[in-house]
């Protein structure tokens, strides 16, 4: 497939993910700071501001955490760039999912000072995350899926 498409594949999929990010999370959040509840068996719907990252890590730590996703960005995608021509379609698609992740919990960093958190688990004891977290974790699941099964045949 040619670089150009893969590029583009990578940009489409980036900015739909970031937008389907910013409409359901502004849409649950604004629910819920107007009285919304939602609860079943398997999650509640329960707004919280984290300061921190994963596992209340490096709370109050903005700064730190913005640079890092910074970094994390700018290195994935220098990554793409360098290996464009051997990366499949399904690595850019899940590449693009654990960046706009990133990016997702990177902007709500940058504009509320925080990361908006609203999906609690009820059968296990998990911290409140968002979209993005999401993102992030189908995206490293999904890649390491990709990376092992390569490296098996």
């Amino acid at each position: 497939m040619l670089k150009v498409s893969k590029y583009l594949y990578l940009i489409v999929c980036f900015i739909f993910f970031i937008a389907c990010d910013m409409y359901i999370s502004n849409d649950i959040v604004h629910n819920l700071m107007n009285d919304y509840h939602y609860s079943n068996k398997f999650v509640t719907l329960n707004y919280i501001g984290n300061t921190g990252a994963a596992f209340n890590l490096l709370q109050d730590s903005r700064e730190l955490l913005i640079i890092l996703s910074v970094v994390a960005i700018t290195l994935i995608f220098l990554y793409v760039i360098k290996h464009i021509k051997t990366i499949s379609m399904k690595s850019i698609f899940f590449i693009s999912l654990l960046t706009a992740g990133i990016a997702g919990n990177m902007h709500e960093r940058i504009i509320y000072g925080f990361v908006r958190d609203y999906f609690q688990l009820n059968f296990v004891n998990f911290p409140v995350f968002n979209i993005s977290d999401i993102y992030i974790n189908v995206g490293v699941i999904a890649l390491i899926i990709i990376i092992l099964i390569k490296k098996t045949r």
